[in-house]
């Protein structure tokens, strides 16, 4: 379906819908090894999901057990996520010299690190060091992140959301038996004379490294090869417009003029922006209000495990629907899916503001939505994002693409500590909701006639 100036309409249904010959124009786009790719992915991000659980469940609350302070608890949170935007340019760089492989690998291996920084810091009673450890534990969480990209790399364009949906799916797992093992892992820290607290980072030591051997060992091929230098090859067909290279180059692409990996034309620099923008602003709300629940909830009554549980719950919000996200991205379209991130961040927003402090299912509620929209935001904003990039200047793109959401993360855990001691809890989480508004005047703009990112290109031949 087109417009009637010619431009491909924002509202026409994707590839996928459009009958049996786009169908199969998919499934042939798809390469060969994408399903040995996916699994590999698959198994490193459960394995994976554990460590990344660590941080967001009680990283909150260790800080303000050896800091004394709630203004300080949204540290932790600030700290990791600036560590996960130093990690996303430097396993960008990585991907972008090495392959994903070694660049993912990589990424776990510090996560690893940083985490046995954390145990060892609570140990001690060492603030400094507990500062340093979650700088270092951030390159974790980033790579837990970017490996999304990677499952999308040889996916067909028509496929790339259910791609980025499966690697998502994946952490589920871990993510939600994470925050459940509280109880059990600070016994474990216990008897080994570390605060209970640190428990949680202690499962991270073994999930990241775990994730980082599996990756290392077994992710090939690589889902997307290094860059070679123009004067080593012909040119490629990779960089033409965005979303019309062949899905799954079995070759290493080839550099036009990679120079930080910044999008060459108008049409992928809008694009990008886009698909950023819905990211950043659901990875800012998201942060800023799950960091402070477990505080708001010890201040009120709960316990440990009561938090816990709202954080499993949360974070199994933020993955378990990947499957269908992927498929309803894929089918119904980007833009639509980011729409529905910023509505219904809203939504959660307002019931954590207006949730009885002593209502456990309440706070459950508003948390699961918190991370459904967030869900729904970062698959279609990697979507418009991938669909941007041809294949040279992805690994770089997207790592400074990560960077923002870093950046975002890090500016809503910092300031929710001091947002609920000048307002209280219910400020934060109502502002928050309102932020999420954002995101409507940036679809507003994706949704001009001349935009050609909201969805992946329709097949040769197609009307």
């Amino acid at each position: 379906m087109r417009a009637r100036n010619g431009a491909p309409s924002p509202h026409a249904a994707p590839a996928d819908a459009q009958g049996p010959q786009a169908r199969k124009s998919s499934a042939a786009g798809d390469a060969p090894e994408q399903r040995r790719i996916l699994t590999v992915l698959v198994l490193a991000q459960i394995l994976s999901g554990a460590g990344l659980a660590a941080g967001i469940t009680v990283g909150a609350l260790l800080a303000e057990e050896m800091l004394g302070s709630t203004g300080m608890a949204g540290v932790p949170s600030a700290l990791f996520t600036a560590g996960a935007a130093l990690g996303a340019v430097g396993i960008g760089q990585v991907c972008l010299r090495h392959g994903r492989r070694p660049g993912l690998a990589l990424g776990y291996a510090v996560g690893s690190l940083g985490s046995l920084g954390v145990v060892a810091a609570a140990a001690v009673g060492s603030a400094p060091l507990l500062f340093l450890a979650l700088l270092v534990y951030g390159a974790g969480t980033a790579t837990g992140l970017m490996a999304r990209y990677a499952g999308a790399d040889r996916a067909s364009p028509e496929r790339r959301g259910r791609a980025v949906s499966t690697v998502l799916f994946a952490t589920t797992l871990g993510a939600v038996v994470g925050p459940n093992l509280v109880t059990v892992t600070g016994e474990f820290a216990h008897v080994w004379g570390i605060p209970r607290l640190a428990g949680p980072f202690a499962l991270a030591v073994v999930a990241f490294g775990a994730a980082a051997v599996v990756l290392a060992c077994f992710l090939r091929p690589d889902p997307l090869p290094p860059v070679r230098p123009r004067s080593n090859a012909a040119p490629s067909p990779a960089t033409t417009a965005p979303g019309t290279e062949p899905a799954g180059d079995a070759a290493a692409p080839v550099a036009p003029n990679v120079s930080g990996g910044l999008p060459a034309t108008r049409a992928q620099r809008r694009g990008v922006a886009i698909g950023t923008t819905v990211m950043v602003i659901g990875q800012l709300v998201m942060i800023a209000v799950m960091t402070m629940t477990p505080v708001h909830m010890r201040a009120h009554g709960h316990d440990t495990q009561a938090a816990g549980l709202v954080i499993a719950l949360h974070v199994g919000a933020m993955f378990l629907p990947s499957p269908l996200t992927g498929l309803l991205v894929d089918r119904i379209g980007r833009l639509w899916m980011a729409a529905a991130s910023g509505l219904t961040l809203l939504v959660a927003g307002v019931l954590a503001a207006l949730a009885p402090a002593h209502s456990l299912p309440a706070l459950a509620t508003a948390l699961v939505l918190l991370g459904l929209g967030w869900n729904f935001g970062l698959i279609s904003g990697t979507a418009i994002v991938t669909d941007a990039l041809p294949p040279a200047r992805r690994a770089s793109a997207q790592g400074l693409v990560d960077v923002g959401l870093a950046i975002a993360g890090a500016a809503g855990g910092l300031s929710s500590g001091l947002v609920v001691v000048l307002g209280g809890y219910p400020t934060l989480a109502f502002t928050g909701g309102i932020l999420a508004l954002a995101i409507v005047p940036v679809l507003a703009l994706a949704a001009r006639p001349a935009d050609t990112v909201s969805r992946p290109p329709e097949p040769a031949g197609q009307p």
